[in-house]
């Protein structure tokens, strides 16, 4: 995923807060042994090197600068949650190639924010367009979250770190049962995932959902998204036609009374939301832009 027309200011910030919450309770201080035996516990066995490790490191607090700084931008002022998360996921645990089977964690923290193949056609999203849509759902730790689209699952380990329950759906097998193993290792126990179609959500989940977050284009509203959201709820979603430039990122609200409303927000670039979405017409109930 990509945000367009964004301006990155890189100007110098003072030093970050400490974050609340270094590693999930339960895990291990995070160095390259713990990094190391997370990968192996994941299935994806692999090797770095301390140097190695440590580069990736030595780059975080410009990473999140720059994430702190793009956030002020586009919201008048970075949400601490948010970047209390950012702070504490490690990402380098997230760039790998589920096809190539290929560690790409040197890549972590690049100073030009970019997405990168994990394989299938899928990507693990740029950071900053990752930090802009996980202010954009007003996460609150009392929320069940869905996500379309688990991806790298980065998004989703994300979300966890603010709210009480994360739920996410991966269309592409392969990649969703790889992704199914990455969470335990690293001691977030709130993280549900599936594979399936998310064109249908998670009817299961009793009472529904105060935030879903789409991470794929849908060239409309999946009806069963807003069915599924509950009241006072916020739907984050692209819109636009696969491939193709002019995609826009809509945030639909569900008042309490079950009126929904839309508003268009930014310019973004996201692989297509695939399944249902590409076979069936457009339903006659689903939500207007």
């Amino acid at each position: 995923m990509s945000l367009t027309r964004r301006p990155l200011l890189l100007a110098a910030l003072g030093t970050l807060a400490a974050p609340a919450r270094i590693s999930a309770q339960g895990a291990p201080a995070w160095n390259r042994d713990a990094y190391l035996a997370a990968m192996r516990a994941s299935g994806r066995e692999t090797t770095l090197s301390e140097p190695a490790f440590a580069a990736i490191q030595a780059r975080k607090d410009g990473a999140l600068r720059r994430i702190e700084a793009y956030l002020a931008r586009r919201f008048e002022a970075a949400d601490p949650a948010v970047m209390r998360a950012f702070a504490e996921l490690p990402r380098e645990y997230f760039h790998w190639n589920y096809q190539g089977r290929s560690n790409q964690a040197t890549a972590a923290y690049e100073a030009d924010p970019k997405p990168w193949g994990i394989g299938y056609g899928s990507a693990l999203s740029d950071y900053l367009g990752q930090a802009y849509m996980t202010q954009a759902c007003q996460p609150k730790p009392e929320h069940v979250v869905m996500e379309i689209g688990t991806g790298s699952g980065f998004q989703a380990a994300l979300l966890s770190r603010i709210v009480a329950k994360q739920y996410s759906i991966e269309i592409i097998e392969p990649l969703g049962t790889g992704v199914q193993r990455i969470f335990a290792p690293l001691g977030y126990a709130n993280v549900e995932t599936r594979v399936g179609d998310g064109f249908f959500g998670w009817p299961e989940v009793q009472g529904g959902f105060d935030t879903i977050i789409v991470t794929c284009a849908a060239q409309y509203v999946p009806p069963a998204l807003i069915q599924q959201l509950k009241p006072g709820g916020r739907l984050v979603i692209p819109i636009g036609q696969p491939f193709r430039r002019g995609q826009l990122l809509y945030i639909y609200t569900k008042d309490e009374d079950g009126r929904v409303r839309s508003r268009k927000d930014v310019g973004v670039y996201f692989i297509p939301m695939t399944g249902a979405m590409m076979n069936r017409p457009r339903p006659a109930d689903a939500p207007t832009q």
